[in-house]
């Protein structure tokens, strides 16, 4: 029998994966006392244009390097493997299913929570999970209590807000600065920059 644990989730395209989705997974690990945090790359998002991202394994290696030194931080290839378009509601079920003892934290950004209603079984999303929303700057505490209380009472739902660094850190910044031949130091782990580098990730019409 394995012990119970509590799980962070981290989902993103990470197209790449950037220093900010590090220090949140960070954050809300040492806010909730979390047990591990698990990153989960996007396969074949609905929400985003193919064409316009790496291939699901590229994507996934970057964010095993990216986490490889941490002890408490693991890249999962479920999203990748997946055939066809993948929705957080079937991954956190899956999850679910595989790891029946553990509970998951479902980290999100704080638009997330104001846009989470639009998502494919958001019903579905919140009996898998507790929703981590990341409190910043651009969004007011008031506001994201008042979406936070609706919720709740809307779904059943359990969600916990947890206060963030505002960081203007992105992927599309990234790889436009790759683009014009701009460093991303310190933007990106070292690890990741030299696979980016090494692959020529991102230079002309490779996005």
């Amino acid at each position: 029998m394995t012990n119970k644990k509590q799980i962070g989730i981290l989902g993103g395209t990470f197209n790449p994966i950037h220093i900010g989705h590090l220090i949140l997974a960070e954050w809300v690990l040492d806010a909730l006392s979390l047990d591990e945090v698990w990153f989960i790359p996007t396969g074949c998002s609905y929400l985003k244009d193919s064409a316009e991202v790496l291939p699901g394994e590229e994507r996934l290696r970057m964010t095993e390097l990216a986490v490889t030194e941490h002890p408490f931080f693991r890249s999962i290839d479920l999203e990748v493997k997946r055939e066809g378009y993948t929705y957080s509601y079937e991954t956190l079920e899956q999850l679910k299913q595989l790891y029946p003892g553990n509970s998951f934290f479902f980290i999100v950004g704080a638009d997330c929570l104001f846009s989470i209603e639009s998502w494919r079984n958001p019903q579905r999303i919140f009996d898998a999970c507790t929703l981590v929303a990341a409190v910043r700057d651009e969004i007011s505490l008031a506001d994201m209590g008042k979406k936070k209380k609706e919720l709740e009472q809307k779904f059943e739902a359990e969600i916990i807000l947890v206060p963030f660094v505002s960081m203007s850190v992105s992927s599309t910044e990234i790889r436009r600065r790759i683009r014009k031949g701009l460093s991303v130091r310190y933007l990106v782990p070292d690890k990741v920059l030299n696979y980016i580098n090494e692959k020529g990730f991102y230079r002309e019409k490779n996005e």
